[in-house]
């Protein structure tokens, strides 16, 4: 059905948006709103200026012979900056501040909309290293990492520090953590295929020890690591079990004042 254009823009943004980093071919399109190939590829072009525009995203068009086009979550340094600046403030409450040095943020990751923008900051970082899945641990870390994966087109795999019986068939492996204690994960063998491409998420991260569990795991399936992102990253101890990361925040415990601020980590 041929429609006012402007209709034909709002209907084609949102199906692109719908389906982040998923190819969808520009004849199924034309098909779709009886117009020819050459006008929806204009109006991929129009959105995809207003994307870059608005600094969350671009159109990347396929000129093969599938003649497909994808909406990239990829947020641009400036967008993402305001974003983090805004929930670090917020983070930055004395009255979040948690024993052991710890602050509040659950919250936050478990509101859908914050959750999704965060998601799409960290897999704007990765976009380029092509994951096949998104890892995590339960439970915090799986907001971020649900919206990471989806923004990315790709599932998600979720470690748990308890096997049951409803993920199948399991794989453990153990780990240490800082304090010297053993800690065990699984995973179910039907969430992760060998040989694929990883890329691990979790919420926080302070000497690493549960994000290098997740890398053992990652081995137990000759799965290639692509990178490990991280939500808050805390700035203590420095040396991590876990050398390459990037994170989103970065935790600082501020000496003599006894209270916890939150500052960007720069890429």
């Amino acid at each position: 059905m041929r429609g006012q254009r402007t209709e034909r823009l709002v209907r084609l943004a949102a199906k692109f948006m719908l389906s982040p980093s998923k190819l969808i071919s520009l004849t199924d399109l034309a098909n779709k709103f009886n117009v020819s190939k050459t006008v929806i590829s204009d109006d991929v072009e129009v959105i995809n200026s207003a994307m870059e525009e608005e600094g969350f995203g671009q159109m990347q068009v396929d000129r093969g012979r599938s003649g497909g086009a994808r909406f990239i979550p990829l947020c641009t340094p400036q967008y993402r900056d305001t974003i983090l600046s805004e929930i670090a403030v917020r983070l930055s409450d004395p009255e979040r501040n948690l024993p052991g040095g710890l602050i509040y943020y659950s919250d936050l990751i478990f509101n859908p909309e914050t959750a999704l923008t965060l998601g799409y900051c960290m897999a704007s970082l990765f976009t380029e290293t092509e994951p096949d899945v998104v890892m995590t641990s339960e439970v915090k870390g799986i907001p971020v990492a649900m919206f990471a994966a989806y923004a990315l087109g790709v599932p998600l795999a979720v470690c748990r520090f308890r096997n049951r019986p409803s993920d199948g068939a399991a794989v453990g492996v153990h780990y240490p953590t800082a304090n010297g204690d053993v800690k065990t994960m699984y995973i179910g063998t039907r969430q992760l295929q060998q040989g694929a491409r990883v890329l691990i998420v979790d919420d926080f991260m302070r000497g690493g020890s549960t994000a290098s569990g997740m890398l053992l795991m990652a081995k137990q399936f000759e799965a290639e690591v692509t990178g490990v992102g991280v939500f808050i990253a805390y700035d203590e101890p420095k040396i991590k079990s876990v050398p390459n990361y990037r994170s989103l925040l970065t935790l600082h415990n501020m000496e003599g004042e006894n209270r916890l601020s939150v500052t960007k980590q720069k890429d």
